[in-house]
């Protein structure tokens, strides 16, 4: 007598459980106020391992008070209604009581049921949120992208500036064409978000001895050391590429831009700060006037005059 074939699982299940098992994220689906499924490393980081599961519990169990469990889902539903996901941070505790600060991106699994099902994505950012407050941390860095300000970016630049050093060092001026246009169909905090992407995104297309920076607006810096002219190009045209390719995906918010690049080697006529920054704007400023989505590069030996790309 044959014993009856054990239940094939569905593909789809088998492959989202393998997923939660093995997948380095501390992920978790949400329904109402309670935890239907959550992964390996979401449990680890509250803190539950192998003597116990959160999947079932009340969401309040990671909370540190009922009101601030409260708020977060009010806040929660507020943001989805709106069709834009939650991302915070926010005050946890473990399962021992021990608190930490968790970044939280929290977006309906289905956009046309925003107050069903969420995915919740919980990142450590103890450490980062401390460095964050340090003043000099905050004196550097620009609030939005977390890149290095304009003060500290000249502050670099000025190292390189007049040096004796026989080095090579590069800037590039990126301006991301018509961005005026995103904000006004998006809202200032989309545009924040979109910001902050994209800075993650240039620091991912650079070396780490460069320094990416935002000066202001939708105006970007990259202070490329040991690297000359023409390797400045190359890297300006792979940036202004992948500019071209980053799709700002918020909520149900779909874009995408495009970005003019200027490019200047430091060189003995200019012999300030301030100058090299001008004759990569200038170079910039030629790019958008040629249509944008195009790099320039300063070559001018005495002034700002001549450029080419």
């Amino acid at each position: 007598m044959s014993s009856a074939a054990a239940p094939v699982e569905d593909p789809t299940a088998a492959r989202l459980r393998a997923l939660l098992v093995r997948a380095p994220t501390a992920v978790a689906f949400v329904s109402g106020q309670r935890f239907e499924v959550v992964s390996e490393e979401f449990n680890h980081l509250f803190g539950f391992n192998d003597d116990g599961d959160l999947t079932g519990r009340d969401t309040r169990a990671v909370h540190t008070t009922d009101l601030a469990h409260t708020a977060l889902l009010e806040r929660a539903a507020a943001a989805f209604s709106a069709g834009q996901p939650l991302d915070e941070e926010i005050e946890y505790v473990k399962r021992d009581g021990h608190r930490f600060w968790g970044r939280l991106q929290a977006t309906p699994v289905h956009w046309e049921a925003p107050l069903a099902e969420a995915l919740w994505i919980v990142e450590d950012v103890s450490a980062a949120r401390a460095l964050r407050l340090q003043p000099t941390w905050t004196a550097k860095h620009d609030a939005v992208t977390e890149l290095a300000n304009r003060r500290e970016f000249e502050r670099r630049l000025g190292e390189h500036v007049g040096s004796r050093r026989n080095e090579p060092v590069s800037v590039l001026w990126l301006d991301v064409d018509h961005f005026g246009e995103v904000i006004k169909g998006m809202g200032p905090e989309v545009g924040d978000h979109f910001l902050y992407g994209l800075g993650q995104m240039l620091i991912g297309k650079v070396r780490a001895s460069d320094l990416v920076a935002r000066l202001e607006e939708d105006h970007f810096a990259i202070l490329l050391p040991d690297c000359d002219q023409h390797y400045a190009q190359i890297i300006a045209e792979k940036v202004r590429s992948a500019v071209a390719g980053y799709r700002l995906r918020w909520g149900l918010h779909r874009t995408r831009v495009k970005a003019s690049l200027g490019v200047v080697q430091i060189q003995p006529t200019l012999l300030t700060v301030e100058a090299v920054l001008g004759g990569a704007a200038l170079a910039c400023t030629e790019a958008k006037a040629a249509g944008g989505d195009s790099v320039r590069v300063f070559v001018s030996a005495g002034g700002y005059e001549e450029l080419a790309g």
